[in-house]
C-alpha cells in the first residue's frame, strides 16, 4: 500500500445489493474528472468485467493470473472505453483460487504483493470489486485496500447484513491491515415512494452518522439496462438520475479522501 494511490475495496457479503454496479459507476466517475482509475474484478461471475465491455472471449489474463503471480498489472489491465479507466478482469478461473494457494503462508497478502507494482501505483485509484461471500478473494482485497466502500440497499434486513461486515472489518484492521478504515457505506437502490426505504435511510444515518455518504442511488431503469450494453450506466445515459447519482457519490469520495490528506 502506498500514499500515493488509494485502494478501495467495494464489498459487502449480501449479493444483489448494487456492489458492482457501484465499482464500475464510481471508476466511471472518477475517470470522467480526470483521476486514473483501475479496477480489479475480483468475481468469479466477472459482471464488472461485461458491465466495462470487456468480453468473456477477450479475457486472455485476468486478475487469477495476478494473484498467483503469473503475470503483472501492466500485462493484466486492459483499457476500457472510458478513457483513465482500466480493469484487470475476472474469468472463472478464480473459482479455483482459494484450494490453489491454500498452503500458502502468504495467502492472505497475494494481492497486496501483486498491487506495489510501480504500474500499480500509477493508478489514483485502485477498486476491488468483491464477490458476494466473505472467502479469500474478500479477505485479499481487505488486506490490500486502505479503506472500504459499502453498497448498503435501502431494505428491512440492510443493517443486519452491515453489522456483520462492520465485525468483518474490525477483525481484518486487529489481524493483516491495522490501517484499513471504513471509506463510507452507500445507500443503494433507494425508491422514494417507498416508506420503508425511507425509514432504513434514517435508521442507518442514526447508527452510522457520517460514515453514510449524502448521496443516495436512486432505483433507476437505466442504470439496470446499461450491463447489457457493456457500459456503465454514465456513458449508457449520462442524464439519468442514478448517472447524476454516482456522479455526486464520486465527488463525495474524494472530498472525503482531501479531507483524510488535511487532517
Amino acid at each position: 500500500m502506498s500514499d500515493k494511490n488509494r485502494i478501495i475495496t467495494i464489498a459487502n457479503q449480501k449479493g444483489g445489493v448494487g456492489k458492482t454496479t457501484t465499482a464500475i459507476n464510481l471508476a466511471t466517475a472518477l475517470a470522467a474528472i480526470g483521476e486514473r482509475v483501475l479496477v480489479v474484478d475480483l468475481d468469479p461471475q466477472g459482471n464488472a468485467s461485461t458491465g466495462l465491455g470487456i468480453d468473456r472471449r477477450e479475457r486472455k489474463l485476468s486478475s487469477y493470473d495476478l494473484l498467483v503471480g503469473a503475470n503483472s498489472v501492466a500485462e493484466v489491465a486492459v483499457p476500457t472505453a472510458v478513457p483513465n479507466l482500466d480493469i484487470i478482469p475476472s474469468t472463472m478461473d478464480l473459482l479455483g483460487f482459494e484450494m490453489e494457494v491454500a498452503n500458502a503462508a502468504n495467502r492472505v497478502f497475494l494481492l497486496r504483493n501483486a498491487l506495489r507494482s510501480p504500474e500499480a501505483m500509477a493508478y489514483s485509484y485502485i477498486l476491488l470489486d468483491c464477490p458476494p461471500s466473505f472467502n479469500l478473494l474478500t479477505m485479499n482485497a481487505m488486506a490490500t485496500a486502505h479503506s472500504v466502500l459499502v453498497p448498503l440497499q435501502c431494505e428491512f434486513f440492510a443493517l443486519e447484513g452491515l453489522s456483520q461486515l462492520l465485525d468483518t472489518v474490525n477483525q481484518i484492521r486487529g489481524t493483516v491491515n491495522p490501517g484499513l478504515d471504513i471509506q463510507g457505506i452507500v445507500l443503494t437502490m433507494f425508491d422514494a415512494r417507498n416508506n420503508l426505504a425511507q425509514q432504513v435511510v434514517n435508521d442507518v444515518r442514526t447508527h452510522l452518522g457520517d460514515k453514510v455518504y449524502h448521496t443516495l442511488i436512486p432505483r433507476n431503469v437505466r442504470v439496470s439496462e446499461a450491463p447489457s450494453y457493456g457500459k456503465p450506466a454514465i456513458l449508457y445515459d449520462l442524464k439519468c438520475a442514478g448517472s447524476q447519482a454516482y456522479l455526486q457519490l464520486a465527488s463525495e469520495v474524494i472530498q472525503r479522501e482531501r479531507l483524510r490528506r488535511a487532517a
